[in-house]
């Protein structure tokens, strides 16, 4: 089930290992709701801010922040009031890094971190003591990715290498202190969700699901994604009838009815809080 539930998006490919998104939350997109990819993933805020989770870190980004999620790991994002974040994603492939070559950097650090025996800090800050280091290195490799070639590319390598060298030097890469993160307890359950959204789902089912009592799951799926289940449940009803809004023509109404809402009512009211928009202002 895990290798269905993951974003479906390709990010990487063996010919090009990196994509570049210049994103505007929550203008282009209302919010990221937990989800993971296999590639790393690089957040370097420009302007605004915005409240993210990382695993288990939960924090708000500042301008000039450098966030960091690790293959796999559970990761969000949701604004922070109505301030609008704009901000760069870098995605890139463990391969970049030479994944499969054997030696001793892929063999003790970069794939124990793609398997998750390693964390990464996943939030940079100017207080950081390489913080100018490892900014300059965020910024060439978004300048590499911009000039997009293959001289760039190998701009893009040498700049990885040195941010993960700068990062292994700050105690940034160790091995994790708890053996298991409340997010991968309810990753199950998310995994249900996002396959299951169109579908009547109810709290005592998700629970089966991670084999976890209601009360004590609920506790844990508040404590990992800081809302409800049924809350997440609904955020992800809702980015799905915003990408149908904007695909296709049918009603409001039938697209809610069919990405999982029953009552109309609770859906107007469900993606107003949502979104902060009517699903015709959606639509525009």
């Amino acid at each position: 089930m895990r290798e269905k539930l993951h974003e479906k998006l390709r990010h990487t490919s063996g010919y090009k290992q990196f994509a570049l998104y210049r994103q505007r939350m929550p203008e282009l997109y209302p919010f990221t709701p937990l989800h993971w990819h296999s590639e790393f993933e690089i957040n370097f805020i420009v302007s605004g801010c915005a409240d993210y989770i990382v695993g288990d870190e939960k924090f708000t980004s500042q301008p000039g922040d450098i966030i960091i999620s690790a293959p796999n790991i559970l990761h969000s994002a949701y604004p922070h009031g109505e301030v609008t974040q704009v901000y760069e994603v870098f995605l890139f492939s463990a391969d970049i890094l030479g994944a499969a070559a054997g030696d001793r950097f892929s063999s003790e650090i970069l794939l124990p971190i793609v398997s998750g025996e390693m964390r990464i800090d996943p939030h940079i800050t100017p207080l950081h003591a390489y913080y100018s280091e490892l900014r300059t290195s965020v910024e060439n490799i978004i300048s590499g990715a911009l000039g997009d070639s293959a001289g760039h590319d190998l701009l893009i390598k040498s700049e990885l290498a040195r941010l993960f060298w700068l990062m292994l030097e700050a105690g940034d890469i160790a091995k994790p202190e708890k053996s298991r993160v409340t997010s991968e307890i309810i990753r199950p359950a998310i995994d249900y969700m996002n396959l299951h959204y169109t579908e009547n789902i109810t709290v005592s089912q998700l629970a089966k699901t991670v084999s976890l009592s209601e009360s004590y799951f609920m506790q844990k799926f508040r404590e990992a994604a800081g809302i409800s289940a049924i809350e997440y449940l609904n955020q992800i009803r809702v980015r799905a009838v915003c990408a149908q809004l904007a695909g296709t023509k049918k009603p409001a109404a039938e697209i809610a009815f069919g990405c999982g809402f029953r009552n109309l009512a609770n859906f107007n009211r469900v993606f107003k809080s949502v979104t902060g928009k009517t699903p015709r202002e959606m639509r525009g």
